[in-house]
């Protein structure tokens, strides 16, 4: 059975270009339910153990120090299938091949800077949620 919670990460350059807001709120017309939230700025540390799935991956380096050069938002979210509805709703990693209407096709710069992270599990949900949310961060 599908989970009902699931993470998301406003990503750096969408936080320094104002989009924060436009997107929250294209997750909540979406209909999901915002149960954490936080503005922070991973340090370098952080980002590598975050992604550290992908420490043997090409990308790694850049992409670790990319989420580390500025401020994100960290977001927990609540909803039924939520995992897959969410990823529907920011759509393929690449913008320009986006569905019209979802949030990368809006609001992402590249591949690279694609604007949101979403959870890929529900197993990879729940660690990520514990990463960024202590038990009483979570309002759910």
């Amino acid at each position: 059975m599908a989970g009902n919670r699931t993470f998301t990460m406003i990503k750096p350059e969408a936080v320094a270009k104002g989009y924060a807001g436009k997107i929250l709120d294209h997750i909540i017309t979406g209909g999901f339910k915002v149960i954490a939230m936080k503005f922070t700025h991973l340090t370098l540390q952080q980002a590598q153990a975050f992604y550290a799935v992908h420490k043997e991956r090409p990308f790694y380096v850049e992409l670790t120090e990319y989420m580390s050069e500025s401020p994100i938002v960290v977001i927990a979210l609540e909803k039924d299938n939520a995992v897959a509805d969410f990823r529907t709703l920011v759509g393929s990693t690449d913008p320009n091949e986006a569905n019209e209407g979802t949030i990368r096709k809006r609001f992402a710069e590249s591949k690279a800077k694609n604007a949101v992270h979403g959870s890929d599990s529900d197993e990879n949900a729940a660690v990520e949620i514990k990463f960024h949310f202590k038990d009483n961060e979570i309002f759910a």
